[in-house]
């Protein structure tokens, strides 16, 4: 792949993939530098790049592996010296800005908080294909590459989250 390619890439998916980086990370500053890191390691690997694939799933997995080492090494700072995590209210502002019209503006915005947090609160290997799933529009196929686990593991984890969200959304129906 070249760097005119990755540029075209960046213009067609970097939209997608900036979002699900944000969501991911449930803040604006934390989703933006995972968004930019993402990117500085597809540069990295621009000659491992096939651009006749799927290039957003492989920049989708990239940010998933990015996003996990992360996590991983702040649990284990965590866990020699206790840090308080800065929450920004910008994330939060960001996802309420959404607004269709008066009344069923109210009430979608409440559906689509309590789906949010029932989603937030989701083990991690859950939500990730979840969000895959409904955010990206994956097929199962795209998720098990881009998360590096099997179809049938995918399926299960999806099936999970369903029945979990199930009993926690049940208040909407």
């Amino acid at each position: 792949m070249t760097k005119q390619d990755l540029e075209k890439c960046i213009s067609m998916y970097g939209r997608d993939i900036y979002s699900f980086c944000r969501y991911a990370t449930g803040s604006v500053q934390e989703g933006e530098e995972l968004y930019q890191d993402t990117w500085l390691k597809a540069v990295e690997l621009l000659d491992t790049i096939d651009a006749a694939g799927n290039v957003k799933a492989f920049c989708l997995s990239v940010a998933i592996r990015i996003w996990k080492n992360k996590r991983r090494k702040y649990a284990w700072r965590k866990r020699i010296a206790e840090v308080q995590a800065a929450e920004t209210e910008e994330g939060e502002a960001y996802l309420r800005d959404q607004r269709p019209s008066a009344e069923e503006q109210m009430l979608k915005e409440e559906q689509n908080r309590m789906i949010r947090k029932a989603v937030d609160t989701l083990p991690e290997r859950l939500k990730t294909v979840v969000l895959l799933y409904y955010m990206e529009d994956f097929s199962l196929a795209e998720i098990a590459r881009t998360a590096g686990i099997p179809e049938g593991t995918v399926k299960s984890r999806l099936h999970q989250a369903r029945r979990i969200l199930k009993k926690k959304l049940e208040v909407l129906k």
